[in-house]
């Protein structure tokens, strides 16, 4: 279900340091290489389990993560994605 501009931006402003347009929301995280591969097996399983396909690179000793919209327009599904991503940096940051 996609999201009004206002629903969009009330849950986003909840999602510290995502950008976003209407089509995808990124994320730049500072991660090693161990912790990136924590990170892009967990959140393939939640990514696997809402159909979505996040892009998760690394780039200069950083993990990039963009989410882009199924539907053309960023909904909720993606929103969800991105907040389980968050929870999931949070967890792998504080096995580091």
């Amino acid at each position: 279900m996609p999201l009004g501009r206002e629903d969009l931006q009330d849950a986003l402003a909840l999602l510290t340091g995502w950008a976003r347009n209407p089509r995808e929301l990124r994320r730049t995280l500072s991660l090693d290489e161990s912790e990136h591969a924590a990170l892009t097996e967990r959140v393939k399983v939640v990514a696997d389990a809402l159909q979505l396909h996040p892009e998760i690179r690394r780039l200069n000793g950083q993990t990039q993560i963009t989410v882009y919209a199924a539907n053309g327009t960023v909904s909720s599904d993606e929103v969800r994605l991105a907040a389980r991503i968050e929870d999931i940096y949070q967890a792998v940051r504080s096995h580091a």
